[in-house]
């Protein structure tokens, strides 16, 4: 599979307040020739309507949900506008689904957060009824079990708030040909506290979730790294940051590591204003 750059991204997208400014910003991703954008969708209702609207904007960007959460779409919906997207932007759009995390689930008190697995399994079985192709779909995978049902029921998988050493370990289990898109998360900051303060009020929240901390902890970080806003040494092994040079070659350690493509989320103090400027500057180096 040729090695992709894409780019993640969260709140900016989805808000109505920037949808103008996210609308411009998907336009000058698809001038420099980034290959898809992810966006965040999984606590809200359906399938959120800016997928649609930036595929509209744009001419060749591809656009995938990173992720739609299987507690909150029916999948018979989410089928029939999939299939939307596919006639009117053919080969443009993915799915990316995921089973969220048992605190937002159980929070809006419609689900119980029980057997995720099972769940994903019969999501799936519910797209397949409704012809939703497996190469139109990606699961939002961590553990072993969830990666080889990624490998089996759909084009790959699509993991979040990861370092390179789960990249490696996720395509053993993919094997060759499924595609592998982890999101990473950068700082283009030369200033060290600059840098980890920003980085670490983006782990806080992530922290928080057990899918994500018990992910790390498969991977040997402890319950010291886990804690708070998460240790140095984790955000070190999660986030690039520095000077170009240095987010690069960050970048690079999870390509080697055998992912096809690469989601990159430029985290700044300012998460409702778009970088383009980091964007255009990875961008020179990565494109």
């Amino acid at each position: 599979m040729t090695r992709q750059v894409s780019v993640w991204g969260g709140g900016f997208w989805l808000s109505g307040k920037t949808r103008e400014a996210a609308l411009d910003a998907a336009c000058e991703l698809d001038e420099l020739g980034y290959a898809r954008l992810w966006t965040s969708g999984g606590f809200g209702e359906g399938v959120p309507s800016v997928y649609g609207e930036v595929l509209a904007a744009t001419t060749r960007l591809g656009v995938a949900s990173g992720i739609l959460s299987i507690w909150h779409a029916d999948p018979a919906d989410t089928a029939r506008t999939v299939r939307g997207f596919e006639q009117d932007h053919p080969g443009r759009f993915l799915l990316g689904l995921g089973t969220s995390h048992a605190p937002v689930v159980d929070a809006k008190a419609e689900h119980t957060y029980t057997k995720p697995y099972s769940r994903m399994v019969e999501y799936l079985d519910a797209l397949d009824a409704a012809e939703l192709p497996a190469q139109r779909r990606a699961l939002a995978a961590l553990g072993p079990r969830m990666l080889a049902l990624s490998a089996e029921r759909s084009v790959g998988a699509h993991p979040y708030f990861v370092p390179a050493e789960h990249t490696a370990q996720a395509r053993e289990i993919l094997g060759d040909g499924p595609l592998l898109a982890p999101e990473v998360a950068v700082v283009l900051e030369r200033d060290e506290d600059t840098a980890r303060a920003i980085a670490h009020e983006y782990m806080r929240g992530y922290l928080s979730l057990p899918n994500y901390s018990n992910n790390l902890r498969r991977l040997g970080y402890s319950d010291d790294d886990l804690a708070g806003a998460g240790s140095d040494r984790l955000m070190d092994a999660l986030i690039p940051w520095g000077d170009l040079d240095t987010v690069v070659a960050g970048i690079e350690e999870h390509y080697r590591a055998g992912a096809d493509e690469v989601t990159i989320q430029v985290l700044t103090a300012e998460p409702f204003t778009f970088p383009s400027a980091a964007y255009r500057e990875l961008a020179t180096a990565l494109l």
